[in-house]
């Protein structure tokens, strides 16, 4: 599977890291499953995808609500991410952005902007060896509006020093897809794991 580009010329390319550069979302799943399991809180996997780039703390401040939970939100984020880093040596990026990535890798900078946190990011990065393509992160904790809002691509458009409508945005949700359109810039969708071939 080939992902299309739209038309037009391109100064930059601003991805999203998790569904996006790294087939992370079935992993962050199970990390999301097994942390909110010890609180018996139940999370449906379509709502999950739907929730795509919805910040970390945000998610289980939502759950606590609609649950009426008292999840303490630092406690379950950071057992969350333990949980997600022990899963990391399983990860794979995903090829047919890494195709994009390395055709213009060295000719135009890359940004990722993330709901996830820097850490994260690295983290996904660093084990598929992809870090060294990137010039700027914008991850969470980091902005103020979080997906749908532009202004994460916003910043990092600022950071690589291009004007937001010569920048590509690379995107599995629709919360960034929507951001990526609000901040006048471009996009490509990548379409979730049950929509790509298996390699």
């Amino acid at each position: 599977m080939k992902l299309p580009l739209p038309p037009g010329s391109f100064d930059a390319y601003l991805f999203d890291c998790d569904g996006t550069i790294v087939d992370s979302m079935p992993l962050h799943y199970k990390a999301w499953k097994r942390a909110l399991a010890e609180w018996n809180c139940d999370f449906e996997e379509r709502r999950f995808y739907a929730w795509g780039g919805m910040p970390i703390v945000e998610i289980i401040s939502t759950l606590n609500k609609e649950h009426g939970l008292a999840m303490p939100v630092e406690v379950v984020a950071h057992r969350k991410e333990n949980l997600y880093y022990e899963m990391l040596p399983e990860l794979k990026a995903i090829p047919e952005v890494v195709e994009h990535i390395e055709a213009r890798h060295g000719e135009i900078p890359f940004a990722v902007v993330s709901g996830s946190t820097r850490d994260s990011v690295i983290a996904s990065l660093t084990t598929t060896n992809l870090l060294d393509r990137f010039k700027a992160f914008v991850c969470a904790g980091e902005y103020k509006n979080s997906k749908p809002h532009p202004e994460a691509f916003l910043m990092a458009a600022e950071k690589v020093g291009i004007a937001p409508g010569k920048c590509l945005v690379f995107e599995d949700t629709d919360m960034g897809i929507q951001a990526a359109t609000a901040a006048g810039m471009q996009s490509v969708r990548v379409p979730p794991p049950w929509e790509r071939s298996n390699h």
